[in-house]
């Protein structure tokens, strides 16, 4: 007993101990600030998805049909029932993630909604607890403050909420007439989608904590006073990555334990790292579906991001452009035009000449991308490409009225590409031209509507096809 008093009352034990127990308690925290981090990240990433698919959703909904429809279980035999109902199955195939979607419209009692088109009637999924959605059934949306707000703006629940429906996470949109919220469109996602991705993010943090205890009890053992000018970098690191810096490396030339921590710690953030570009790609996945349901309304326009999207690639590829970041321009060229989602139907379409007032609202398209995009994109040379890909060369271009180098090559390159497609592709206000004519009237405005070696690039990959 003697002895082992004397061992802990050593110096470098209480050092080894205390070096221990500090680098547990690191390892923990860092741990629980990267857990909570990535799942309120990711949860707020899911709602704010919600939200904008409820309001692309809510922009195919006729509100003429909407009114047409019956409230009582006779509805569902109407035309216009019939209508919403197939438009609803589409944008839910369309989007595998929401398990129901629904329309509701307010009655005379307070927080009591009431269905008017529910999707599963048509097709004879409607199950038991379900079969109280018919139109006119009534709903209490008491229980859920968010679902009482979507009359006002778009939201979604904080929380997973539990009804007759399941457990669920939701987002809501309104829909308006003249200016006034009529009905709500819902979106429904199962709870088990949502317990899965946590499911992975807390196996992983169990993971890098198992490590860090492991890799904390060896380092301490061993050499417990070189170990403490690494401790400082790693405990650095862990503040990187808690304020979202997954680039960050930590730097530790030794090859003993600690040199193996900071390299356990890198592939952690490389881990991590990679978690956040699926989640990316998930998110891009989404978007590019919202933009082929955007092209998808006119004829004209379909498959114009697709088309953009080459053409960028091959221009900045052409350009010297390195690999990777071609690929995040073909990425970010496919969305360009995400901000027109907020852009009414009539506008878009319009064969004569825009009002002024209508004019403004198209222009500002590229800062209404710029904004759903913020919570994918991080790159702010990307997210450049959604704002400035209608700036000029000689800087009378919107929104910013930037010039040359003042804008990202990136943004230049989809101008130009966007230019040129536009031109080679029939509209409803002219019809295509022939690639020769587009380059000509392309060359005839370089260095000051676009960036001349980004039309010389064109002309280079023109000439191939």
């Amino acid at each position: 007993m003697k002895n082992i008093s004397l061992f802990f009352r050593s110096f470098y034990v209480k050092v080894a101990l205390s070096f221990i127990l500090s680098l547990l308690f690191v390892a923990l925290l860092s741990n629980f600030i990267l857990l909570e981090f990535s799942l309120k990240s990711q949860f707020s990433q899911l709602r704010e998805k919600l939200k904008v698919i409820a309001q692309t959703a809510v922009l195919s909904v006729n509100i003429n049909e909407l009114n047409n429809i019956p409230l009582n279980p006779e509805g569902v035999n109407t035309p216009a029932f019939k209508d919403l109902a197939l438009q609803l199955l589409r944008i839910k195939q369309a989007n595998p993630v929401i398990k129901y979607i629904y329309i509701m419209s307010k009655t005379d009692q307070p927080g009591i909604y009431q269905f008017v088109v529910d999707p599963d009637a048509l097709t004879g999924k409607t199950s038991k607890a379900r079969a109280a959605s018919l139109p006119g059934t009534r709903y209490d949306a008491r229980r859920f403050s968010e679902m009482l707000k979507a009359f006002d703006a778009p939201a979604a629940d904080t929380k997973l909420v539990v009804d007759e429906w399941g457990k669920l996470l939701s987002g809501y949109a309104p829909i308006f007439r003249n200016n006034q919220a009529v009905a709500i469109l819902g979106i429904d996602i199962d709870a088990s989608d949502v317990h899965l991705a946590e499911k992975g993010l807390l196996q992983r943090g169990i993971f890098i904590l198992l490590m860090g205890v492991l890799f904390s009890l060896l380092l301490g053992a061993v050499l417990s006073i070189k170990i403490i000018s690494p401790v400082k970098r790693l405990i650095d690191g862990t503040k990187h990555i808690a304020e979202g810096d997954l680039e960050y490396r930590v730097k530790v030339p030794s090859q003993d334990e600690i040199g193996r921590l900071a390299a356990s710690f890198n592939d952690m953030t490389s881990s991590l790292a990679d978690a956040r570009e699926k989640l990316h790609d998930y998110f891009y996945r989404m978007v590019q579906a919202m933009v082929r349901s955007l092209e998808a309304k006119d004829p004209y326009t379909r498959g114009h991001s697709d088309r953009v999207s080459e053409i960028s690639y091959e221009i900045a590829l052409n350009m010297g452009i390195p690999l990777k970041d071609a690929e995040m321009l073909k990425k970010a060229a496919q969305m360009h035009d995400i901000g027109k989602l907020g852009i009414h139907d009539d506008i878009l379409n319009k064969k004569s000449s825009l009002s002024q007032g209508e004019w403004d609202l198209v222009r500002k398209h590229p800062e209404v991308g710029e904004e759903i995009l913020k919570p994918v994109f991080l790159d702010e040379q990307m997210l450049s490409v959604i704002r400035s890909h209608h700036e000029r060369y000689d800087g009378t271009g919107y929104p910013d009225g930037l010039k040359a180098d003042e804008t990202s090559i990136f943004a230049q390159i989809v101008s130009v590409a966007d230019a040129y497609d536009a031109m080679t592709s029939s509209r409803s206000y002219h019809t295509a031209m022939a690639k020769e004519e587009a380059l000509a009237k392309i060359k005839a405005v370089s260095g000051s509507q676009f960036n001349p070696a980004v039309v010389q690039a064109l002309e280079k990959i023109m000439e191939k096809v």
